[in-house]
Protein backbone atom coordinates (compact mmCIF):
# COMPACT_ATOMS: atom_id res chain seq x y z
CA UNK A 1 0.00 0.00 0.00
CA UNK A 2 1.13 3.32 -0.52
CA UNK A 3 0.34 6.62 1.53
CA UNK A 4 -2.70 8.81 0.54
CA UNK A 5 -1.77 10.84 -2.02
CA UNK A 6 -0.54 14.53 -1.27
CA UNK A 7 -2.92 16.29 -3.31
CA UNK A 8 -6.76 16.75 -2.04
CA UNK A 9 -8.32 16.92 -6.04
CA UNK A 10 -6.71 13.40 -6.41
CA UNK A 11 -8.08 12.05 -3.36
CA UNK A 12 -11.41 13.68 -4.13
CA UNK A 13 -11.88 12.51 -7.33
CA UNK A 14 -10.70 8.76 -6.85
CA UNK A 15 -13.14 8.83 -3.73
CA UNK A 16 -15.67 10.11 -5.81
CA UNK A 17 -15.40 7.65 -8.31
CA UNK A 18 -15.50 5.34 -5.81
CA UNK A 19 -18.13 5.93 -4.87
CA UNK A 20 -19.91 6.04 -8.01
CA UNK A 21 -18.54 2.62 -8.65
CA UNK A 22 -20.04 1.37 -5.73
CA UNK A 23 -23.07 2.63 -6.70
CA UNK A 24 -23.34 1.22 -10.09
CA UNK A 25 -22.50 -2.47 -8.97
CA UNK A 26 -25.02 -2.22 -6.09
CA UNK A 27 -22.38 -2.39 -2.88
CA UNK A 28 -21.98 -0.03 0.08
CA UNK A 29 -18.91 0.72 1.60
CA UNK A 30 -18.17 -1.17 5.12
CA UNK A 31 -18.34 1.30 8.31
CA UNK A 32 -14.47 1.27 9.46
CA UNK A 33 -13.06 0.15 6.59
CA UNK A 34 -9.03 0.29 5.69
CA UNK A 35 -8.73 2.35 2.46
CA UNK A 36 -6.01 1.03 0.60
CA UNK A 37 -4.06 3.68 -2.36
CA UNK A 38 -2.06 3.00 -4.83
CA UNK A 39 0.70 4.46 -6.19
CA UNK A 40 -0.23 7.96 -6.38
CA UNK A 41 -3.63 7.94 -6.12
CA UNK A 42 -4.12 5.57 -9.28
CA UNK A 43 -5.62 3.38 -7.28
CA UNK A 44 -8.20 2.43 -4.31
CA UNK A 45 -9.50 -0.37 -2.25
CA UNK A 46 -11.83 -0.33 0.40
CA UNK A 47 -13.84 -3.33 1.62
CA UNK A 48 -18.00 -2.93 0.41
CA UNK A 49 -20.83 -5.11 1.73
CA UNK A 50 -22.60 -6.88 -0.93
CA UNK A 51 -25.83 -9.24 -0.48
CA UNK A 52 -23.30 -11.99 0.12
CA UNK A 53 -21.15 -10.31 2.31
CA UNK A 54 -17.96 -8.46 2.63
CA UNK A 55 -16.23 -7.86 -0.52
CA UNK A 56 -13.27 -5.78 -1.65
CA UNK A 57 -13.85 -3.45 -4.14
CA UNK A 58 -10.37 -1.96 -6.15
CA UNK A 59 -10.67 0.92 -8.00
CA UNK A 60 -8.08 1.60 -10.94
CA UNK A 61 -7.66 5.07 -12.88
CA UNK A 62 -6.09 6.34 -16.19
CA UNK A 63 -6.24 9.10 -18.01
CA UNK A 64 -8.62 8.82 -20.44
CA UNK A 65 -6.60 7.34 -24.38
CA UNK A 66 -4.01 6.37 -21.19
CA UNK A 67 -4.86 2.92 -20.73
CA UNK A 68 -1.98 0.27 -20.31
CA UNK A 69 -3.86 -2.98 -21.48
CA UNK A 70 -1.63 -5.36 -19.76
CA UNK A 71 -2.04 -3.70 -16.45
CA UNK A 72 -5.85 -2.53 -17.10
CA UNK A 73 -6.90 -5.66 -17.78
CA UNK A 74 -4.23 -7.89 -15.13
CA UNK A 75 -7.47 -9.47 -12.93
CA UNK A 76 -9.79 -10.03 -15.64
CA UNK A 77 -6.72 -12.17 -17.44
CA UNK A 78 -6.04 -13.79 -14.39
CA UNK A 79 -9.19 -14.93 -13.42
CA UNK A 80 -9.72 -16.52 -16.80
CA UNK A 81 -6.46 -18.50 -17.46
CA UNK A 82 -4.58 -18.87 -14.11
CA UNK A 83 -5.38 -22.41 -12.40
CA UNK A 84 -8.60 -21.93 -9.26
CA UNK A 85 -6.05 -24.00 -7.38
CA UNK A 86 -3.57 -20.58 -6.87
CA UNK A 87 -4.19 -19.19 -3.50
CA UNK A 88 -5.85 -15.56 -4.18
CA UNK A 89 -9.11 -13.47 -3.87
CA UNK A 90 -11.69 -14.53 -7.00
CA UNK A 91 -12.43 -12.09 -8.82
CA UNK A 92 -16.34 -11.35 -8.62
CA UNK A 93 -16.88 -8.55 -10.76
CA UNK A 94 -16.15 -5.53 -12.95
CA UNK A 95 -17.58 -2.13 -14.28
CA UNK A 96 -16.16 0.67 -16.36
CA UNK A 97 -16.80 4.23 -16.01
CA UNK A 98 -15.26 7.49 -17.42
CA UNK A 99 -15.79 11.36 -16.71
CA UNK A 100 -13.96 13.98 -18.92
CA UNK A 101 -10.56 13.29 -18.32
CA UNK A 102 -10.72 9.57 -16.77
CA UNK A 103 -11.17 6.06 -17.07
CA UNK A 104 -12.21 3.70 -14.06
CA UNK A 105 -12.09 -0.01 -13.78
CA UNK A 106 -13.73 -1.51 -10.55
CA UNK A 107 -13.12 -4.78 -9.51
CA UNK A 108 -15.22 -6.83 -7.17
CA UNK A 109 -13.08 -9.47 -5.67
CA UNK A 110 -13.32 -11.86 -2.84
CA UNK A 111 -12.03 -10.60 0.83
CA UNK A 112 -8.87 -12.52 1.43
CA UNK A 113 -9.11 -14.74 4.28
CA UNK A 114 -5.97 -13.21 6.04
CA UNK A 115 -3.78 -10.26 6.31
CA UNK A 116 -1.20 -9.33 4.16
CA UNK A 117 2.26 -10.02 5.89
CA UNK A 118 3.44 -6.12 5.57
CA UNK A 119 1.64 -2.64 4.40
CA UNK A 120 4.69 -1.57 3.08
CA UNK A 121 6.64 -3.39 -0.46
CA UNK A 122 9.82 -2.98 1.41
CA UNK A 123 10.55 -4.61 4.90
CA UNK A 124 12.95 -3.60 7.54
CA UNK A 125 12.40 -6.31 9.70
CA UNK A 126 12.11 -9.85 8.96
CA UNK A 127 8.53 -11.69 8.70
CA UNK A 128 7.73 -14.20 11.22
CA UNK A 129 6.27 -17.03 8.33
CA UNK A 130 6.42 -21.09 8.98
CA UNK A 131 7.74 -23.60 7.03
CA UNK A 132 4.33 -24.47 5.44
CA UNK A 133 3.71 -20.77 4.03
CA UNK A 134 7.19 -20.99 2.60
CA UNK A 135 6.40 -24.14 0.65
CA UNK A 136 3.13 -23.12 0.01
CA UNK A 137 4.70 -19.86 -1.52
CA UNK A 138 7.10 -21.89 -3.42
CA UNK A 139 4.07 -24.14 -4.61
CA UNK A 140 2.17 -21.43 -6.07
CA UNK A 141 5.46 -19.54 -7.38
CA UNK A 142 5.98 -22.84 -9.07
CA UNK A 143 2.34 -23.13 -10.51
CA UNK A 144 2.71 -19.65 -11.97
CA UNK A 145 5.87 -20.47 -14.28
CA UNK A 146 4.17 -23.06 -15.83
CA UNK A 147 0.89 -21.14 -16.91
CA UNK A 148 1.30 -20.54 -20.81
CA UNK A 149 0.99 -16.95 -21.58
CA UNK A 150 2.04 -14.13 -24.05
CA UNK A 151 1.30 -11.00 -21.06
CA UNK A 152 4.63 -9.30 -20.17
CA UNK A 153 5.38 -8.49 -16.92
CA UNK A 154 9.39 -6.33 -17.99
CA UNK A 155 10.08 -5.17 -21.56
CA UNK A 156 13.34 -6.90 -23.25
CA UNK A 157 13.33 -3.51 -24.57
CA UNK A 158 13.86 -1.67 -20.83
CA UNK A 159 16.09 -4.01 -20.35
CA UNK A 160 18.42 -3.88 -22.79
CA UNK A 161 18.25 0.39 -22.19
CA UNK A 162 18.21 0.25 -18.40
CA UNK A 163 20.83 -2.33 -17.88
CA UNK A 164 23.91 -0.71 -19.16
CA UNK A 165 22.47 3.04 -18.15
CA UNK A 166 21.55 1.58 -14.04
CA UNK A 167 24.38 -1.42 -14.12
CA UNK A 168 27.28 -0.68 -16.54
CA UNK A 169 26.37 -3.94 -18.41
CA UNK A 170 24.82 -4.97 -21.69
CA UNK A 171 22.42 -7.78 -21.14
CA UNK A 172 23.22 -9.43 -23.74
CA UNK A 173 20.71 -11.59 -26.32
CA UNK A 174 17.89 -11.93 -24.29
CA UNK A 175 16.44 -13.72 -25.80
CA UNK A 176 18.56 -16.28 -24.79
CA UNK A 177 17.50 -15.98 -21.43
CA UNK A 178 14.73 -18.42 -19.61
CA UNK A 179 11.42 -16.52 -19.44
CA UNK A 180 8.16 -17.92 -17.68
CA UNK A 181 5.45 -16.35 -15.96
CA UNK A 182 5.78 -14.58 -13.09
CA UNK A 183 3.10 -12.78 -10.53
CA UNK A 184 5.16 -9.47 -11.12
CA UNK A 185 5.31 -7.62 -8.36
CA UNK A 186 6.14 -10.02 -5.79
CA UNK A 187 6.41 -8.56 -2.45
CA UNK A 188 5.09 -8.90 1.50
CA UNK A 189 2.29 -6.49 1.05
CA UNK A 190 1.40 -8.35 -1.76
CA UNK A 191 1.11 -12.03 0.84
CA UNK A 192 -0.98 -13.07 3.29
CA UNK A 193 -0.28 -14.75 5.92
CA UNK A 194 -0.88 -17.17 7.92
CA UNK A 195 -2.62 -18.76 5.07
CA UNK A 196 -1.46 -17.68 1.88
CA UNK A 197 -3.40 -15.69 -0.45
CA UNK A 198 -1.18 -13.62 -3.27
CA UNK A 199 -3.06 -9.96 -3.81
CA UNK A 200 -3.04 -7.55 -7.06
CA UNK A 201 -2.65 -9.47 -10.10
CA UNK A 202 -2.41 -6.76 -12.53
CA UNK A 203 1.13 -7.03 -13.86
CA UNK A 204 1.29 -10.56 -13.99
CA UNK A 205 3.17 -12.27 -17.43
CA UNK A 206 6.36 -13.24 -18.79
CA UNK A 207 9.55 -12.73 -17.04
CA UNK A 208 13.03 -13.76 -16.48
CA UNK A 209 12.97 -17.22 -14.73
CA UNK A 210 13.64 -16.79 -11.07
CA UNK A 211 12.05 -13.05 -11.55
CA UNK A 212 9.86 -13.48 -8.24
CA UNK A 213 11.92 -14.66 -5.80
CA UNK A 214 14.31 -12.30 -6.93
CA UNK A 215 11.80 -9.63 -6.54
CA UNK A 216 10.71 -10.68 -3.10
CA UNK A 217 14.68 -10.70 -2.06
CA UNK A 218 15.70 -7.26 -3.26
CA UNK A 219 12.61 -5.81 -1.60
CA UNK A 220 14.11 -7.45 1.59
CA UNK A 221 17.82 -6.30 1.60
CA UNK A 222 16.83 -3.60 4.34
CA UNK A 223 16.09 -6.58 6.38
CA UNK A 224 19.28 -9.10 6.07
CA UNK A 225 17.62 -11.51 7.91
CA UNK A 226 14.05 -11.69 5.52
CA UNK A 227 17.06 -11.59 2.44
CA UNK A 228 19.10 -14.33 3.67
CA UNK A 229 15.58 -16.37 4.05
CA UNK A 230 14.10 -15.67 0.66
CA UNK A 231 17.51 -16.80 -0.62
CA UNK A 232 17.81 -19.99 1.63
CA UNK A 233 14.14 -20.76 0.58
CA UNK A 234 15.31 -20.08 -3.28
CA UNK A 235 18.69 -20.47 -3.71
CA UNK A 236 17.98 -23.40 -6.62
CA UNK A 237 16.46 -20.83 -8.80
CA UNK A 238 18.79 -17.78 -7.19
CA UNK A 239 22.36 -19.18 -7.47
CA UNK A 240 21.85 -19.86 -11.29
CA UNK A 241 23.21 -18.14 -13.87
CA UNK A 242 19.78 -17.48 -15.04
CA UNK A 243 19.09 -16.93 -11.21
CA UNK A 244 21.52 -14.29 -10.81
CA UNK A 245 20.47 -12.59 -14.58
CA UNK A 246 16.67 -12.52 -12.95
CA UNK A 247 18.30 -10.94 -9.72
CA UNK A 248 19.56 -8.37 -12.36
CA UNK A 249 16.69 -7.45 -14.39
CA UNK A 250 15.66 -7.10 -10.64
CA UNK A 251 17.63 -4.77 -9.33
CA UNK A 252 17.58 -2.75 -12.71
CA UNK A 253 13.99 -1.96 -12.24
CA UNK A 254 14.26 -0.67 -8.78
CA UNK A 255 16.86 1.48 -9.77
CA UNK A 256 15.03 3.07 -12.26
CA UNK A 257 12.03 3.27 -9.81
CA UNK A 258 14.46 4.58 -7.57
CA UNK A 259 15.79 7.03 -9.65
CA UNK A 260 12.21 8.67 -9.78
CA UNK A 261 11.68 8.30 -6.46
CA UNK A 262 9.81 4.98 -5.44
CA UNK A 263 11.70 3.69 -2.62
CA UNK A 264 14.87 5.95 -2.60
CA UNK A 265 16.47 4.16 0.52
CA UNK A 266 16.94 0.90 -1.56
CA UNK A 267 19.17 2.46 -4.00
CA UNK A 268 22.15 1.75 -2.05
CA UNK A 269 21.66 -1.81 -1.16
CA UNK A 270 20.65 -2.79 -4.64
CA UNK A 271 23.85 -1.37 -5.77
CA UNK A 272 25.73 -3.07 -3.22
CA UNK A 273 23.99 -6.53 -4.34
CA UNK A 274 24.72 -5.95 -8.15
CA UNK A 275 28.08 -5.61 -7.59
CA UNK A 276 28.44 -9.24 -5.97
CA UNK A 277 26.07 -10.35 -8.32
CA UNK A 278 28.59 -9.51 -11.24
CA UNK A 279 31.73 -10.71 -9.39
CA UNK A 280 29.95 -14.05 -9.90
CA UNK A 281 29.98 -15.42 -13.34
CA UNK A 282 26.62 -14.65 -15.02
CA UNK A 283 25.34 -15.10 -18.38
CA UNK A 284 25.47 -12.01 -21.34
CA UNK A 285 27.04 -10.23 -18.29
Amino acid sequence: MWPEPDHPAVVRRMRTAHASARLAMGVRSTPGGQHAWGWQGRTLGQPVTTPDGVAWLRLASAPVGGVVETFWNGAIDAQRLLPPSLPRPWLLRWHDGTDRSWTYRAELHEQAAARTVTDRAVVTTPPQLSAPWWAALRNALGTVAAVPTTRISIQRGFLAWAMPHYLGIAPGDLADQPWTTAHGDLHYANLCAPQLHMLDWEGWGLAPAGYDAAMLHSRSLLAPAAAGRVHAEFGDLLNTAHGRFAELAVITELLDAAANGINTVLAEPLRSRAAALLQQSAPSV
